[in-house]
C-alpha cells in the first residue's frame, strides 16, 4: 500500500527501501568502516595515539625517571610492566619508551626491560586486536580475490612455521615500522600467536636495543630535542633503506601472487565474491 512518507522530491510515489527486490538489497553493502567494526576505529587510534603519547612522555620524562629511581629495584619491574601496557594499548610508541629505558637504567638493564616491554606489549596488542576485529578484516579481504591472494602469499595458513616467522620478522625489523599498526594488521589477518610472538621478538630486538643504547647516551634531560640530537644520522638513513628492502621483498611476493591469479583466471568463488 502506498504511503505518503514515500513521496519523492519530484512528487512521485516511490517504493520504500524494504520493498526493493531481494537481489538488489543483497548487493548493497554497508560502508567499509561499518564492515570492519571496531577494527576501523582501532586502526585510527593506533596511528594517532602514539604520536600524542610521545609528546606527553617527552614532556614528563625527567619526572618519570625520578619516580622510578626512587623505587629502587622495583622501578625496573614497574617500568617493564608499564611499557607492556602502554605499548600494547597503543598509548606510547616503543622507540620513545626504549630510549627512556636506556636513559633511566643504562644499556645493561634498560635494553632487557625494553625488549620485554615490546614483546609483552605485542601480546596485549594481539589480544585487543583479535577481540576487536574478529573475522571481519579477513572477510573484507576475502571479498577481493587479489587481496586474498596477497594475504595467503604472505601469511596464509599453508605456509610453514618458519616461513611465517620470517615474514613477521621482516615486518618488525625496520626502526620506522609502526608497532601498534603492525600488531593490528598481523592479529586481524589471523597470524598464529606463537609465530607472531617469535617473529616479533627476533625482529624488534635489534631496533629496541639500539634505541636503549641511544637513550643511555643522553645525560642531561630526555626531551625530544635531546633525542633527535642523540640519534645518529645513519640510523635514519639505515631505517629508510631497511624499510625499502622489506617493502621490495614483500612486494615481490605479493606481485607474484597477483600474477598467478591473472594466469590461472578467477575461480567461481572469486567471481561470486566480486559480485557480492
Amino acid at each position: 500500500m502506498w504511503r505518503r512518507a514515500d513521496i519523492g522530491v519530484a512528487g512521485r510515489y516511490a517504493l520504500p527501501v524494504t520493498d526493493l527486490p531481494p537481489t538488489q538489497r543483497e548487493t548493497e553493502k554497508p560502508p567499509l568502516m561499518a564492515r570492519l567494526g571496531a577494527a576501523g576505529p582501532l586502526a585510527i587510534a593506533s596511528a594517532v595515539l602514539p604520536i600524542i603519547g610521545s609528546l606527553v612522555l617527552f614532556a614528563n620524562a625527567d619526572a618519570v625517571r625520578d619516580l622510578l629511581k626512587a623505587q629502587g629495584s622495583l622501578g625496573w619491574a614497574l617500568f617493564a610492566l608499564g611499557f607492556c601496557v602502554l605499548s600494547g594499548l597503543a598509548l606510547l610508541p616503543t622507540y620513545a619508551q626504549s630510549g627512556m629505558a636506556g636513559y633511566i637504567f643504562g644499556l645493561a638493564l634498560g635494553a632487557p626491560a625494553a625488549v620485554l616491554g615490546c614483546v609483552g606489549g605485542s601480546l596485549i596488542g594481539y589480544v585487543v586486536a583479535r577481540a576487536a576485529s574478529g573475522d571481519r578484516v579477513v572477510r573484507v579481504i576475502d571479498e577481493h580475490p587479489k587481496w586474498r591472494a596477497i594475504r595467503e602469499a604472505l601469511v596464509g595458513e599453508r605456509h610453514s612455521f618458519w616461513r611465517l616467522t620470517g615474514t613477521v620478522t621482516l615486518l618488525r625489523l625496520p626502526p620506522n615500522s609502526p608497532f601498534a599498526m603492525t600488531n593490528l594488521a598481523l592479529a586481524a589477518t589471523r597470524v598464529p600467536l606463537r609465530v607472531y610472538l617469535l617473529g616479533t621478538a627476533v625482529g624488534i630486538a635489534p631496533r629496541t636495543v639500539l634505541a636503549a643504547y641511544i637513550g643511555s647516551g643522553i645525560r642531561e634531560s630526555f626531551s625530544s630535542d635531546a633525542w633527535n640530537a642523540a640519534v645518529p644520522k645513519w640510523v635514519y638513513f639505515g631505517g629508510i633503506g631497511l624499510a625499502i628492502v622489506v617493502v621490495v621483498i614483500l612486494g615481490q611476493i605479493a606481485a607474484k601472487a597477483v600474477e598467478k591469479i591473472g594466469r590461472n583466471g578467477v575461480t567461481a568463488d572469486d567471481q561470486a565474491s566480486l559480485r557480492g
